[in-house]
């Protein structure tokens, strides 16, 4: 099961318990009762870590056999040579419960606090396009990042999502729920202005998907690339290489599409970064020819960043609806300065020298910085399998965010871990982490 974790800014000092052992045998140690034993009972194990001068607490022996735990993660106190089948099958049972109670908490969770119950958003989309796919599509020279070029004007958009019932004989309610998302893209007066290159662009963004069709619970186990922390949130969908339609629901790569998005909203406001990555046209047709190769890597076609007000189109610093100064404050968290300050909050690890070479970091406006590859590896045995991640850093006002996708290396749809670092925005650079690039501890 996926797993999602929130960075505190700095550790917190708790009361603790200093636990110590010693490696020596001391054959004077009362470990057993004697009387227990002259009278022919089972001798009793005292606790050697037990200290009388604090006889309210209890010193836990963690060697004793009687002490075991079962986190859900694994069989690390679980040993399979004296259990019986009907052992197995109830933890797996308590461990399935465990799970559909967390598909449970994401669904609602994510429907809830990040679509806000189905509440109409309205946005400004900015798109991009690489000039990996101008053209003839070509990838660039090895260490050489492509162009990043807006594509025209930003367009409106609202979104919205709602949810459906479908049939279902579980006992759990939301089996009976999916969550279905919907984008319309708002008409203006400049429509008939458009060059046909422009109108083609804006249809293929708006075609794209970045979800199942219907979203279910079960889809927040990690293999669909979707999940919920705090203020971020993420959603992907891939199309696999072997597929004959531009199904989204598939979950099995390699892949000839993939998409993903991550977010923060804060207070009504979202900020959205939806990544379309594809493979080479004339990769995928090498491929087919002969699938013992490596699959192909997946390079960025699209990039598109969506700056949203729920119920309302976001403060933009024109127009005569600005009226008031927290109307200008809005307007420059959502297109202000280009950049998050200081760059990135926690630059996550990124693989080797050579790997970290197909990532790129870019300033947007509204105080924000995304990072993420322009190009990912399918091949398994490239970079050892290790993995990718995309970052979204942005300070909506009091709290500042960096949410972390990060992706398994061998299938870059499945999420490994979604990362959230919330700090005070007045205190994060003394709460600026220095470790120069780690993971979360899980």
């Amino acid at each position: 099961m996926t797993t999602s974790f929130v960075r505190a800014p700095a550790a917190v000092p708790r009361p603790f318990l200093l636990m110590a052992a010693t490696g020596d045998d001391d054959d004077d140690e009362n470990t057993t009762n004697d009387e227990d034993e002259e009278e022919g009972e089972e001798p009793k194990k005292v606790n050697p870590y037990n200290d009388e001068n604090y006889p309210e607490l209890e010193f836990i022996d963690y060697s004793d056999p009687n002490y075991v735990v079962d986190q859900g993660v694994g069989d690390e106190f679980f040993d399979a040579a004296t259990a019986t089948d009907d052992t197995e099958e109830q933890i797996e049972a308590m461990r399935e419960d465990r799970r559909r109670r967390n598909d449970e908490f994401q669904f609602e969770t994510y429907f809830e606090k990040i679509l806000k119950n189905g509440e109409e958003f309205c946005g400004e989309w900015t798109i991009y396009k690489t000039s990996t796919f101008l053209g003839e599509a070509k990838a660039p020279a090895d260490g050489e990042e492509p162009r990043i070029l807006q594509a025209g004007k930003p367009i409106k958009v609202k979104s919205r999502a709602y949810k459906v019932n479908v049939d279902t004989d579980s006992e759990f309610r939301v089996d009976g729920e999916r969550i279905c998302h919907e984008e319309t893209m708002v008409v203006d007066d400049d429509a008939e202005k458009k060059s046909k290159e422009a109108v083609a662009v804006e249809t293929e963004i708006m075609g794209n998907k970045y979800w199942p069709n219907e979203l279910k619970a079960y889809d927040f186990r990690g293999w669909q690339g979707i999940m919920c922390v705090g203020a971020g949130h993420t959603v992907s969908a891939g199309v696999p290489l072997d597929s004959t339609t531009s199904a989204v629901d598939e979950t099995e790569g390699p892949y000839s599409e993939l998409r993903a998005e991550v977010g923060i909203s804060d207070e009504g406001l979202r900020m959205r970064v939806k990544l379309d990555y594809s493979v080479l046209e004339a990769d995928k047709k090498a491929f087919h020819k002969n699938k013992a190769s490596p699959p192909p890597s997946l390079h960025l076609k699209s990039m598109t960043v969506c700056r949203e007000a729920r119920g309302r189109w976001p403060k933009n610093g024109q127009g005569p609806d600005m009226v008031s100064e927290d109307d200008l404050v809005e307007s420059e968290k959502m297109f202000g300065i280009p950049g998050a300050s200081g760059g990135l909050y926690d630059p996550p690890p990124v693989g080797d020298d050579v790997q970290s070479n197909q990532y790129m970091m870019l300033d947007l406006e509204g105080g924000a910085t995304v990072f993420f590859p322009y190009m990912m590896n399918q091949d398994t045995k490239v970079f050892d399998g290790y993995g990718w991640v995309t970052s979204l850093d942005w300070t909506p006002g009091k709290q500042r965010y960096q949410v972390d996708r990060k992706v398994k290396g061998d299938n870059v749809l499945g999420l490994r871990t979604l990362e959230l670092s919330e700090v005070q925005s007045a205190d994060a650079e003394m709460w600026r982490p220095r470790d120069g690039g780690e993971d979360m501890r899980q």
